[in-house]
């Protein structure tokens, strides 16, 4: 199936020729335009707004810039390091991007995202494409219509290039039964992290301009800290979930944008977030949506900014002290400065009350078995409950760990006891978290967006398959705050680190405020080594 769904990549067999047709190209301009004529175009970290500028210069089109990712893709995912992020590329996407360039000549732009290449977690359906989740399972099924949001971000003039890997039926590490392991960019031998690791590794080395990942319990965060990237998990109900696995009526889920730059990440946001009538969790959204995020963009946008730090460990099986630990935590104390540094009035530390036993009460709901049925609700799925799930002929290849959370979601045995006691847990915890920001008069508070630094494939794919030591889900308890994650440096290791910014109910636009200012105060973000510029390639 991999070799099958990479062999569609458009143009693949004659990419040499076309390469050089497209270099020659980029050194080309408009008439009157003089940009382009002293500075090639720049591939390697690349923004939206980079990429608009030498649309409108002439210096590029959608087309050659489409070709220049899939050329990357062919020489660093199954070759090179392998890094291993994607299971199927657009078979359109050339077709996709000369319509748009076409557009362009005639009459402009046709939307905020025009001839941005997207890649999006392979548990979103894009017409077009299986959405396997990652799963030989399900290597066939190809939903009829897009998602919801996949709608959006093509109505803005996006390219779906590619669907990436994930942690199998999306949870857990990026491991599964129909793509293997996907290898982190930053070190070949430990995880990019999951369940949305497969977007992180691509966007981290480069694959495409930005991509979109899928969260229930820490599955942006933990792959953008691990990737060095800026990811967010917005407030409940700012994105839909029609046409993703977890969604309605579910509430711990949502899509969100990963990227390289905060900016992006604004700009990819706006497209993302509305109302959507299938999804009701997003009618809180309404009266919550600025006209843009980019007009929170302030580099000095912590000035004044009151920032309580937690220290207190509530990552998963974390283990402080630990030499690994103490290296992320090196990492930590030295943003904490850059925050003051950058004109924050520090609070440190900041302590709610209770929170690691409550934080113990999470327990699963009856909602997730409505959730999966309204998921596999289409005619081409080839099951549509749990148990059908368990009956599939090829079920007993789905990873193990992902074996067993499936075999108890048919069980359909929900300890209803237990599920109140969250729900009372979850109440509490807001309470307590609110309290303290505003007898403290926060802006937001700042952890570490993983304790750990990645773990390696190998104690992931062995029992007892470690693959998240040190995940904070605070924010997927809670359900309605919002939290980004922005670099925050490198470990002695030369592993990423992240802190993550999290505020009260609805202060997404601050947060990305924040975010802004000390990602622009820092510039922490760098490149892995092992997927450089291609020779030849600008």
């Amino acid at each position: 199936m991999k070799e099958e769904n990479h062999s569609m990549a458009p143009g693949a067999s004659a990419s040499k020729t076309l390469l050089l047709t497209v270099l020659v190209s980029l050194m080309l301009l408009a008439p009157g335009s003089s940009r382009g004529q002293d500075t090639p175009f720049e591939l390697l970290e690349t923004t939206i707004k980079d990429v608009h500028e030498a649309y409108k210069s002439g210096q590029l089109t959608a087309s050659q810039l489409v070709q220049l990712y899939l050329d990357r893709i062919e020489a660093y995912d199954q070759k090179g390091p392998t890094i291993n992020s994607i299971i199927t590329l657009n078979p359109r996407a050339l077709q996709d991007a000369e319509k748009l360039d076409a557009a362009l000549e005639a009459s402009g732009f046709v939307g905020p995202l025009h001839g941005i290449p997207v890649i999006v977690k392979d548990q979103a359906d894009a017409k077009g494409m299986p959405t396997t989740l990652g799963s030989i399972v399900l290597k066939d099924y190809y939903p009829g219509k897009d998602a919801f949001v996949v709608a959006r971000l093509r109505e803005a003039g996006a390219i779906i290039l590619a669907k990436a890997t994930l942690g199998e039926f999306g949870g857990g590490g990026t491991y599964g039964s129909l793509f293997g392991e996907t290898r982190n960019p930053y070190d070949l031998d430990r995880t990019v992290g999951g369940s949305s690791g497969g977007p992180g590794g691509s966007i981290a080395a480069n694959f495409a301009t930005v991509a979109v990942g899928q969260e229930g319990r820490a599955s942006i965060r933990r792959p953008s800290a691990w990737n060095s990237l800026v990811g967010m998990r917005t407030t409940g109900g700012m994105v839909s979930r029609t046409g993703v696995l977890a969604g309605w009526p579910s509430l711990a889920g949502t899509l969100g944008p990963m990227t390289r730059t905060v900016e992006d990440l604004a700009r990819l946001l706006d497209v993302m977030v509305g109302y959507d009538p299938e999804d009701p969790l997003t009618a809180r959204s309404m009266g919550h949506i600025p006209d843009s995020y980019t007009e929170f963009l302030d580099k000095k946008g912590l000035l004044g900014a009151r920032v309580g730090i937690l220290r207190e460990s509530i990552g998963y099986k974390s283990e402080p002290g630990s030499p690994d630990f103490m290296k992320v935590s090196l990492v930590f104390d030295r943003a904490v400065g850059e925050l003051r540094s950058a004109g924050a009035e520090i609070i440190d530390p900041v302590v709610i009350p209770n929170l690691k036993p409550l934080l113990a009460k999470r327990a699963s709901g009856p909602d997730g078995i409505e959730s999966f049925r309204l998921y596999f609700r289409s005619p081409n799925a080839p099951f549509s409950t749990p148990q059908e799930l368990l009956q599939m002929p090829d079920f007993s290849k789905i990873f193990p760990p992902r074996q067993a959370g499936l075999r108890r979601l048919a069980e359909g045995q929900v300890d209803t006891s237990k599920h109140y006691q969250f729900l009372l847990a979850r109440r509490e915890l807001m309470d307590n978290l609110l309290k303290v920001m505003a007898d403290h008069n926060l802006d937001a508070i700042v952890h570490k967006s993983v304790e750990h630094q990645p773990t390696l494939i190998s104690a992931g794919i062995n029992p007892p398959y470690v693959a998240h030591k040190g995940v904070p889900d605070l924010n997927t308890f809670l359900v309605f705050v919002p939290t980004i994650t922005v670099p925050a440096g490198f470990t002695t290791q030369n592993l990423p680190v992240g802190i993550s910014f999290l505020g009260r109910p609805f202060s997404d636009a601050l947060m990305i405020k924040l975010a802004y200012a000390y990602e622009q105060a820092t510039r922490h973000r760098r490149p892995p080594a092992t997927t450089p510029a291609l020779d030849g390639q600008p």
